[in-house]
């Protein structure tokens, strides 16, 4: 078995290193602490839910908005590193200015917050494309997928960390209060993100370009639209990247939007942490079955299986009144979370033609980016029209109906025997 070489190694404990972002800023304990502090502000819970889902909306769109052209400008020559080590810079040194933003002051809270989720999101457009520079064509699945699985692992250790100092500090066990412990959180994951990220600068370099144009951006937008119209030409492919973005965009919002959800049912931070520590546990094997199963059940029916464990999800969490319940929803999550998202990667690179697979996954990643709009919009306007969170979480089913019904339209790739 051929070892893995400085630049994979590298290029895969990046994954290792923002997945503590992932867990720690996006899912769990800044929902967790922003609710708080909201709430101590006089904000109703609805209202604040809403809020944050505006701000996750916000910082996506605007990913959304210049991702093509920085899918784009990626691939020339030089560039690759700088942008990748700009949106890396601005995410980690946001994340630590978390820590320092005044009491109460929960407006200042979601504007640093966006300013993490696009430096957070803009680097992983760079990471991504330099797959095609740490490993041949033969490799990329096995690297990208050893990747994967670290992300799990190392968004686990930092959180437990976190998880550790937030409830020794509620117990008094340590003298910190439990806001002083969240903010070290912050801190905690912006270090985890630097240091590991380390062998990703040391190792990583860009090797697959273009030539510069004599006009960059000009240049940029044109490749972009050339890509649009081959896209255009693959019917099969925009279908599925239609069916992509609508259940994609369900999965990324209750992913993002659950703690702030556990907290307007009035679970506690202490389970509502222990209960997203254990999520992640769970979901690692659930990814590896999903691939195992997909190749008995093939990969589109599988993905039908983890869209309608996501409905069930969505319906399941409006009648859902107490912890058990939130737990038994946690546990549903757990199961498909990362099998959907690691097979609808794999799907979509068995659509695309090989030759042009660099450009059709640039389009990929933005489909990705723009449903993460609609989704949280969606539940913060319903929550608000409603006055109920419940009812923001269940009009998520109209996004999963949408995808599972355009993906009854794309055919099941043709799969070499190896």
């Amino acid at each position: 078995m051929k070892k893995f070489s400085k630049a994979e190694n590298g290029w895969m404990f990046y994954d290792w290193a923002n997945s503590a972002y992932s867990i720690i800023i996006t899912t769990a304990v800044f929902p967790i602490f922003y609710k708080s502090v909201a709430t101590s502000a006089g904000v109703d819970n609805a209202d604040s839910t809403a809020y944050l889902g505006y701000a996750v909306a916000a910082a996506t769109f605007i990913l959304a908005m210049i991702g093509p052209i920085l899918g784009s400008i990626a691939d020339y020559q030089g560039l690759k590193k700088k942008f990748f080590l700009f949106f890396f810079a601005l995410g980690s040194v946001s994340t630590a200015v978390l820590a320092f933003v005044p009491d109460g002051n929960w407006v200042l809270l979601l504007i640093i917050y966006s300013i993490t989720a696009v430096g957070f999101h803009g680097a992983n457009i760079f990471y991504d494309a330099f797959l095609v520079d740490v490993t041949p064509g033969e490799r990329m699945d096995k690297i990208s997928s050893r990747g994967f699985g670290l992300g799990y692992v190392g968004s686990a250790i930092p959180f437990v960390i976190s998880i550790a100092l937030i409830l020794l500090a509620d117990k008094g066990v340590i003298p910190f209060s439990t806001a002083f412990a969240t903010r070290l959180a912050f801190i905690i994951t912006a270090v985890w993100w630097v240091i590991f990220t380390i062998p990703m600068l040391k190792n990583v370099i860009q090797i697959h370009s273009i030539p510069r144009d004599s006009n960059i951006i000009a240049g940029s937008f044109r490749r972009v639209a050339t890509t649009f119209k081959e896209i255009r030409k693959y019917r099969h492919v925009f279908l599925f990247l239609i069916a992509y973005f609508f259940y994609i965009d369900g999965v990324g919002t209750i992913i993002s939007m659950s703690t702030a959800y556990g907290t307007d049912l009035g679970i506690s931070a202490t389970s509502l942490l222990i209960i997203l520590f254990v999520t992640q546990v769970v979901a690692a094997p659930f990814a590896i079955l999903y691939g195992r199963l997909s190749q008995k059940y093939t990969g589109k029916k599988m993905l039908y299986v983890g869209i309608g464990v996501y409905i069930i999800v969505c319906i399941y969490a409006f009648f859902m009144k107490t912890e058990t319940d939130f737990w038994i929803l946690a546990m549903l999550v757990a199961t498909s979370q990362g099998g959907i998202q690691a097979l609808s990667r794999s799907y979509f690179a068995k659509l695309v033609p090989k030759e042009k697979s660099n450009e059709f996954f640039g389009f990929y990643n933005i489909f990705g980016k723009f449903a993460s709009v609609m989704g949280p919009l969606l539940v913060g306007v319903t929550a608000q029209l409603t006055g109920s969170s419940s009812y923001g979480v269940f009009s998520l089913v109209v996004l999963f109906i949408i995808g599972i019904i355009v993906l009854k339209f794309v055919p099941e790739p043709e799969l070499k025997v190896v």
